[in-house]
């Protein structure tokens, strides 16, 4: 097989990374598999396969001695392959978002590592860490972990990042605090704890400390989770939270230890809060998806929401997707002709082309009209004179380059929410302007925290976590960021908390 162009320039020109991410790049694997030329290049300091179909590592990675730092998230890979951890340069391993179900022990071979990034895999056993003196970030958030990591005998002296949100962990030991004392950052939320160790106050230099989540049997602090900073959740865990040799929480509801009464007032806005519902917005990072647009193509061919804020589609159009079933990558916006542009449309069986679905739901509307004996159209097809004579049809597409959404009209049935779906992707498109979308997203993220979607069943109150995103253009220049500080501002709603999370 012949080398594949990147790896031909990087070889010729000596180039210390090369980056192979996208539908092409997947393409490529799917057809002939990964090119093993790469594995040539022993000169790389940085390998990034990324976003592809790519199932496996070839043992070949081993010769790839300078690596230090190895990108493989957003694949299908289902096994480590231990040939990784020969690699002794190695800083940086980001194998997130695959198929992962265990890591080798072996790991704790490689004495160089800074971050470690495991995260949204489906991991159900860490291995023990041992001696990993260059360690600063671990991140194995949205696994399978019934487990805290075994970290008793580690040296993570410089380790300052830990997240382990999102697993099914059941406790905290007490010795987190000697064997990482450097720690600034903890996410646990979204475990099964019930107790917190009072030793985690030990941890000095703990500056945010994620509980949320979790089933806490202390309900004061449930409470100050959810409404308060890091500062005051340690204050009250030194104070109250049970350490190894005591088995009953020091203070609980009563007054706790002597002069300890400042630990016990409420946090600022307590009262307030305890009648609000909370909607928290999460910064958004390098590695959440993005949105291109291709201007050149969709330009002047949006659409025209639904009733009430989108003035029936005018001004802006509302689709909702499950993003587990969106193939990982940032999203493009674009436009095809009607006989390119395919997808299989919602509650339909089979592929349509743009043109082939525009003629089938001419044909629905003239013959609902005539058995209605009206002289108008409705639901769906009164929308269709938006596309009627254009040259190319607007269309979203993932990074496979599947179109998932076909707006005004309609998304692929292939994304449809079910009661299965934890994660949304939220579409607005318009023609209008940007305060358009911007109007509709607000106005269906407040109906969607005050309706109680994704709180348990009978809560009074009801949270919302919303992920930002980015709008680029095809050259990666910032377009928009959604939601940003002046978004979500909902007038007359007192009983609705914002809380934006800071920049990791």
């Amino acid at each position: 097989m012949s080398a594949w162009p990147e790896v031909t320039t990087a070889k010729a020109e000596n180039r210390h990374e090369i980056k192979l991410a996208g539908a092409h790049i997947s393409q490529r694997i799917s057809e002939t598999g990964l090119d093993t030329n790469l594995f040539q290049l022993q000169s790389l300091n940085l390998l990034n396969i990324s976003d592809t179909c790519l199932i496996s590592i070839p043992d070949e990675i081993k010769l790839l001695t300078n690596l230090q730092s190895l990108l493989l998230f957003g694949n299908k890979l289902t096994d480590f392959n231990e040939n990784i951890t020969s690699l002794s340069k190695l800083k940086v391993l980001d194998l997130s978002r695959n198929q992962l179900c265990g890591i080798p022990h072996t790991i704790n071979k490689m004495k160089e590592l800074t971050s470690i990034n495991l995260s949204s895999n489906q991991i159900d056993k860490m291995p023990k860490f041992e001696q990993l003196p260059n360690l600063i970030s671990v991140d194995v958030s949205n696994n399978k972990l019934t487990l805290f990591l075994d970290v008793e005998t580690a040296v993570l002296k410089h380790l300052t990042d830990l997240k382990l949100k999102g697993n099914l962990i059941e406790s905290v030991p007490s010795y987190v605090a000697q064997s990482m004392p450097s720690l600034k950052n903890f996410d646990i939320g979204d475990n099964q704890l019930k107790v917190v160790p009072g030793e985690i106050a030990n941890l000095s230099k703990l500056k945010e400390f994620n509980l949320k989540g979790n089933k806490l049997a202390d309900k004061r602090l449930m409470k100050l989770v959810d409404q308060c900073r890091t500062k005051q959740v340690l204050d009250y865990i030194r104070d109250h939270c049970p350490k190894s040799d005591q088995t009953q929480p020091v203070g609980g509801k009563g007054k706790g230890k002597k002069g300890s009464k400042k630990q016990d007032e409420p946090c600022p806005e307590d009262n307030m809060n305890d009648l609000c519902h909370s909607m928290t917005i999460l910064h958004v990072e390098d590695d959440v998806l993005k949105v291109k647009i291709v201007e050149s193509e969709v330009s002047g061919l949006q659409t025209r929401l639904h009733d009430t804020v989108c003035d029936k589609r005018n001004a802006a159009t509302i689709a909702t997707h499950d993003l587990s079933k969106i193939a990982p990558g940032d999203l493009v916006y674009t436009a095809k002709p009607p006989t390119v542009l395919k997808l299989t449309p919602l509650s339909r069986v089979r592929p349509y082309t743009g043109e082939q679905l525009f003629q089938q739901l001419i044909a629905e509307a003239e013959a609902l009209r005539k058995e209605k004996k009206r002289n108008v159209y409705s639901g769906i097809h009164k929308f269709l004179y938006l596309l009627e004579g254009k040259p190319k049809y607007p269309c979203l597409e993932d990074a496979s380059g599947t179109v998932i959404s076909f707006p005004p009209i309609t998304n692929s049935d292939s994304t449809k929410m079910s009661v299965s779906t934890k994660r949304m992707l939220v579409e607005v498109t318009s023609q209008a302007s940007l305060g358009a979308c911007k109007a509709a997203a607000s106005r269906l993220l407040q109906d969607t925290l005050l309706l109680g979607v994704g709180s348990p069943p009978g809560a009074d109150r009801h949270s919302l976590s919303v992920q930002q995103m980015k709008v680029v253009d095809v050259e990666g220049n910032l377009k928009s960021v959604y939601p940003s500080r002046t978004d979500c501002v909902f007038e007359g709603s007192s009983d609705i908390k914002i809380y934006r999370l800071p920049k990791k």
